[in-house]
Order: C-alpha cells, then structure tokens, then sequence
C-alpha cells in the first residue's frame, strides 16, 4: 500500500465516482456523474480511464459493446497512503505539527480540537 501514486484531481474525482457507486461502472455513467465538474467528451474519459486501469487503480472488463470499471484499490487504502505521505512530507511525520498548522490556518478551530480529543480518548480507551 506505500507504493500508491498519488492522483491528479481528475483522476481522482473518476476514483471518488467509482468508489462511492459500489459496484462497476460504465463510461456513460461516470460521465454523467461529472457532467457538472467537467465538460469533457467521451474520448477523454476513456483516455483517463485507460490511465487509471495502466496504474493499477482499476479493473476494466468488456460487457458486449461497453467497458464496465471496478476498483482495484479502494478508498480507505488510498486516503491511508496520501495521509501517510502528506504527514511525512509536509510535517515532518508530526501529527501535532499537521494539527496546529491546520489551526492557525482557521481551517479547524477550537470545536475541532474538542472533538479531535474525544476520538483520541475512545482510541485510547479501546487499546487499554
């Protein structure tokens, strides 16, 4: 799981589609899902989806005249990896160091850390 690539934004808005649909997928409702974020025509769905089946983040597999797409890697695998990479690359592998910046960026605040401490307190509770 170390070695997942991070994705482009669109890339990843494809994977978030799939994810969150359960099931496999064709191209005409992946397009339909991002029909409000991206304009893009057939052609370039199909080129990304290629991109994201040669990386090893899907599965594709021929249904008549249509590809179907299923995940080979899920979501939960995926945020484990870019949270792992972003906390070691951006802060210094220091959970603190991630919180306090997120803090003094107002993108969290005190009700926030209340909530941060009780979930840390249930964790503890459950190892003990």
């Amino acid at each position: 799981m170390d070695n997942i690539k991070r994705l482009p934004d669109a890339e990843l808005e494809i994977m978030l589609v799939i994810w969150r649909s359960k099931d496999q997928v064709s191209s005409s409702y992946i397009l339909e899902q991002l029909k409000d974020k991206r304009g893009w025509a057939l052609a370039t769905l199909m080129t990304v989806l290629s991109r994201l089946v040669d990386k090893g983040f899907l599965r594709c597999e021929k249904e008549g005249r249509s590809n179907r797409y299923s995940f080979l890697i899920s979501e939960t695998e995926y945020k484990e990896s870019e949270s792992k990479s972003t906390l070691a690359k951006l802060f210094d592998n220091s959970i603190q160091n991630m919180v306090m910046s997120l803090y003094n960026g107002k993108a969290i605040d005190k009700n926030d850390l209340a909530e941060l401490k009780e979930m840390i307190d249930r964790v503890k509770g459950k190892e003990s």
